[in-house]
């Protein structure tokens, strides 16, 4: 079984928010020197689907695939120490600042160069834009099955089970292989690399292509891309006015509570 785990660099979660400010003329964000950049955490839970599908069948590889700058190496290495066996990073001036759209297509490219593969596992969502569509555009892509937030991820020879996440309980579902998993938190804290992984990580093979060796040209990724169009991106203002209601009397002051709660229609 091969299984490709897509991960993310993301500016650390844990991060002040003080250390990220909007340029709205640009419209892009724009990260202060020195921010800490992490594997986005949802990625991590992936990554230790992966480990624990290895373990429950006894024989797995695990493949881990990124798309972003040179220093995206550094999550590869993070996801090669937790057990992956090889990694990928697609690094190309033309993906950055990659939306959705491109950010799926290139994965599913990428993917497409580890030869067969049985199951794809991604984060239910990346930790800096929240979209939590990337898992699903790949399943399109891939013309396979798509189960979105994932607890629990069970494997046999020929099918894929999880215990997905719902609002208001769990649900059962089993697809046949290959198909793609979106690992949601609820799967539990993901392991920590030990010394020994960790050293034998720098080993592992650690694989670098641009856009051209996926198989990708510039007018694809500018058509792509293009399909969506960011109209504005800015920090919404907030604002806040305290009504102070006062009366001698604490039964009328109640009902004056309740009458202006009414005009408001809060209750």
């Amino acid at each position: 079984m091969h299984i490709a785990v897509c991960v993310k660099q993301v500016p650390d979660p844990e991060a002040a928010f003080s250390m990220l400010k909007v340029d709205e003329q640009a419209k892009k964000v724009v990260p202060a020197p020195g921010l800490p950049l992490v594997m986005s955490p949802f990625d991590e839970q992936a990554m230790e689907a992966a480990l624990s599908i290895r373990e429950s069948t006894g024989e797995a590889k695990i493949t881990a695939v990124s798309v972003g700058p040179g220093s995206a190496r550094s999550v590869l290495k993070h996801a090669l120490a937790m057990g992956a066996d090889e990694a990928l990073l697609v690094s190309d001036a033309l993906l950055e600042d990659a939306g959705s759209e491109a950010m799926a297509h290139a994965l599913v490219a990428a993917i497409g160069q580890l030869g067969a593969i049985d199951l794809v596992l991604t984060g239910r969502q990346a930790a800096d834009w929240d979209a939590g569509v990337v898992g699903c555009g790949i399943g399109e892509l891939m013309g396979v099955p798509v189960i979105t937030f994932a607890r629990k991820v069970e494997v046999t020879a020929k099918t894929v089970r999880v215990e997905r996440v719902l609002a208001d309980g769990f649900e059962t579902i089993e697809a046949g292989l290959p198909a793609v998993v979106t690992v949601s938190n609820e799967l539990g804290a993901a392991r920590k690399p030990s010394l020994r992984e960790t050293m034998r990580a720098a080993r592992k093979p650690l694989a670098v292509n641009d856009a051209a060796g996926i198989g990708l040209t510039a007018s694809d990724i500018g058509r792509i891309s293009g399909l969506r169009v960011r109209e504005r991106l800015y920090v919404p203002v907030k604002s806040g006015r305290c009504e102070i209601i006062e009366d001698a009397d604490v039964a009328a002051q109640a009902a004056r509570l309740v009458q202006r709660l009414r005009e408001v229609r809060l209750i």
